[in-house]
């Protein structure tokens, strides 16, 4: 008998979480569109949301536990896994002890709920503080300099979209990538209203990106240059006298090292190395001060550029003394369910104070930089890391260096991966722990509209399964209670929440007749928000289109919400003065290296990282590799044509791979997109026959090549150097 359903639901696949309409046939996925009458998103979703089913449907689907043998990946049984896994990590921490165990917590386990509430209390239970996560591949940055300014990681201020009418985006293209850290539906329609009520957009970006060509004025900047644009835009804004006094000298501290600072970076000094012109600088700052209501906002262009904490430092400052923080039409900072940033520096949550063993580097919201995972894990002495742990994530794929890094993985005792296909990483592993989707499961929207209220339109929205579970798949949180257990080691050290967890699990599986027990998510997913003084996840489930919730208030933040221990805003931590003091050297530096190519990155609107590489639509008629994109006048330089085969090179490393011209590039720039290299992945059978290569062996790791304030690695703006090769690429895992 076939069973037709549709189901109201959102996706889970980034930031956006745009509604969805999606239809099963016997518990399979035969359709999604969009949901016309979501109250935020209203019809609009991208082409990576409505084909995800089709990663989930592949037959390369991980459905039943893995263990990997002298034969290849053999299915072994639950219990025997979990019994494996415990007594070789209880064997490592007796020998080596609980920071020999590591984990790894990809982007994937972020727009999940309760994944990273589990994955977290696994390691704590462990008494393990190796934790690292994809975080300093691209937004670390803002997490470490926000902890400075405002006292707390996650106060992440952004623009009010809604009112705005001055909005300079830099290094960011929310029309393809959607928007960090925000909830913007619709990216474009939302841009271009900016500019129909009267407003300005600007892009400042080295390429003029699909964002640029619909809305705005673009400016080229010169790639990893944007901290000494900020210093020179800090500069004309007190030149100008754009400073709001009253507001400075009521709610921060620091104006006067801020005003030191500036003095020395004028638009005529800078222009030489970002290549905006002064005078163009100068009219932007005009614009800026005198709009009603102003932001600048960055993302990953800026945070992985290799001085991402100091710009980001210096957009808040600048956001903060023009008057425009916590205004209407300016930054907001937003509230979710709780008061998350009150609650959280209460708690002491993601303010770990320790260092890592090798480089010494601060953890960042409780985690190490990932660019010291290889070294962490290959360099002996007490704290090596034996055994790893990565959920939701593909290390080998997005992590800089990642040769360097495959050759750590093969030399751990152990390597779980928990996931939903067999990709790169999962290759090295000695056990493959099969995850269930985004849409076996129920879900509130994740951390950051949920706790923080990151959303343009604040809203409320709950969904049950859209599907049951069709094998030996498992969420996250019922996989680490159960290797909590195996273990030995209670969730979160706590013996009775173990227990309770336990209870809960068993009697779910006994209510549903289930093969395993599992967490009763949707039981604990009302409990947050009757904790949190919310109705329940049914009443929100009688919103199936989501439910609007409070908007978002201006004068809400300053003198209020503000956790430093005076609650004013620290305009020059010294951490970051004293970083900034040696750009003047670094400047230098610049000026010297001006003929040298710098390498970005580059997204499509049909790949999604290295997610979408595996469905068949998604890499047909060309699209199955990636290319070096240059501008004409390089390639003339170059004696290059397109299609031509090139060797890029860095000092890390050297991928080969076709030339394509590009003239929205900047000159002196050249691009080429992550997320590929799958020739080893042997369980992907669609992405493993495609070709490209991985961006990312031609990035630094190891402590002297990360930001030392946040343990970003440098993944943009990278020096390479470009020659003609008379050699095809080869099919192979690193491109060379």
């Amino acid at each position: 008998m076939i069973n037709t359903k549709t189901t109201h639901t959102f996706c889970r696949i980034c930031e956006s979480l745009c509604g969805l309409k999606v239809t099963t046939q016997n518990n399979s996925i035969i359709d999604i569109k969009p949901d016309e009458h979501h109250v935020a998103t209203s019809g609009f979703s991208c082409i990576k949301g409505l084909k995800q089913h089709e990663i989930y449907s592949s037959p390369d689907r991980l459905k039943y536990p893995m263990k990997k043998t002298e034969h290849g990946f053999e299915r072994i049984s639950w219990e025997q896994t979990l019994k494996e896994i415990g007594e070789k990590v209880k064997k490592l921490i007796n020998e080596d002890g609980p920071d020999s165990i590591g984990m790894y917590v990809g982007t994937a386990a972020g727009f999940s709920v309760l994944h990273p509430v589990f994955a977290q209390g696994f390691m704590t239970g462990i008494g393990s503080k190796s934790m690292y996560s994809s975080s300093t591949q691209d937004c670390s940055n803002k997490f470490a300099a926000s902890r400075l300014i405002y006292g707390f990681p996650f106060t992440l201020p952004f623009p009010d979209i809604e009112n705005i009418t001055c909005l300079i985006i830099v290094g960011a293209n929310p029309v393809i990538s959607k928007w960090s850290f925000l909830q913007v539906p619709n990216p474009i329609k939302k841009l271009r209203a900016i500019e129909e009520r009267g407003g300005k957009v600007f892009v400042i970006d080295p390429r003029k990106t699909e964002t640029a060509k619909i809305a705005g004025e673009h400016m080229f900047i010169r790639p990893g240059t944007d901290v000494y644009f900020y210093l020179s835009f800090l500069n004309e804004l007190i030149e100008q006298g754009g400073i709001d006094a009253s507001l400075v000298e009521e709610h921060t501290t620091g104006i006067v090292e801020i005003l030191e600072l500036a003095k020395d970076w004028p638009a005529s000094k800078t222009e030489k190395i970002t290549k905006i012109p002064a005078k163009k600088l100068k009219d932007l700052v005009a614009t800026y001060r005198l709009s009603n209501g102003s932001a600048l906002y960055c993302s990953t262009g800026v945070n992985m550029g290799g001085k991402g904490a100091l710009a980001y430092w210096l957009q808040e400052v600048i956001n903060a003394i023009s008057g425009n923080l916590d205004k209407k039409g300016g930054a907001l900072v937003g509230k979710g369910i709780i008061d998350f940033i009150k609650f959280g520096a209460k708690k002491g949550l993601l303010m770990r104070n320790d260092r890592s063993r090798i480089g010494n580097l601060m953890s960042v919201n409780d985690g190490f930089p990932g660019g010291i995972l290889a070294d962490e894990i290959l360099t002996p002495g007490k704290g090596q890391i034996k055994a790893l742990f990565v959920t939701g994530g593909n290390p080998l794929i997005t992590m800089a260096n990642s040769e360097k890094l495959k050759k750590a993985f093969q030399q751990l005792d152990l390597l779980v991966c928990l996931d939903i296909l067999p990709g790169e990483t999962c290759q090295e592993a000695h056990y493959q722990l099969p995850c269930a989707d985004p849409f076996q499961r129920p879900d509130l929207p994740f951390v950051f509209p949920l706790m923080l209220g990151l959303q343009e339109k604040p809203y409320m929205q709950a969904t049950k399964p859209v599907i049951r579970v069709d094998a030996e798949q498992r969420d996250e949180a019922s996989i680490y209670i159960d290797l909590a257990k195996a273990c030995g080691k209670p969730l979160y050290g706590s013996i009775l929440a173990q227990w309770f967890f336990e209870f809960l699990s068993t009697w779910h599986k006994l209510v549903k007749g289930a093969k395993f027990r599992s967490f009763p998510q949707e039981f604990f997913l009302n409990m947050l928000l009757r904790v949190c003084g919310q109705k329940s996840v049914g009443h929100f489930l009688k919103f199936p289109h989501g439910k609007l919730m409070r908007g978002h208030k201006e004068n809400s933040f300053l003198g209020k919400r503000v956790v430093t221990k005076d609650r004013k805003i620290h305009l020059a931590p010294k951490e970051l003065l004293h970083r900034a003091k040696k750009l003047h050297d670094e400047f230098e530096k610049e000026l010297k290296n001006q003929d040298q190519l710098r390498l970005i990155t580059k997204r499509a609107v049909t790949t999604h990282n290295s997610w979408t590489h595996n469905i068949d639509r998604m890499v047909a008629n060309g699209r199955d590799t990636n290319y070096l994109y240059m501008h004409p006048e390089d390639a003339e330089k170059h004696n290059l044509s397109e299609l031509d085969i090139v060797d890029v090179r860095s000092d890390t490393g050297k991928v080969r791979l076709p030339v394509k011209i590009l003239s929205e590039l900047m000159p002196g720039t050249v691009a080429l997109p992550h997320g590929w290299g799958h020739q080893h992945a042997k369980g992907l059978s669609v992405a493993s026959k495609t070709k490209g290569v991985n961006v990312n062996i031609l990035a630094a790791d190891g402590p002297e090549n990360l930001e030392p304030l946040s343990g970003m690695a440098h993944l943009t703006g990278i020096p390479v150097k470009v020659e003609k090769s008379n050699k095809e690429p080869e099919n192979t895992w690193s491109g060379t």
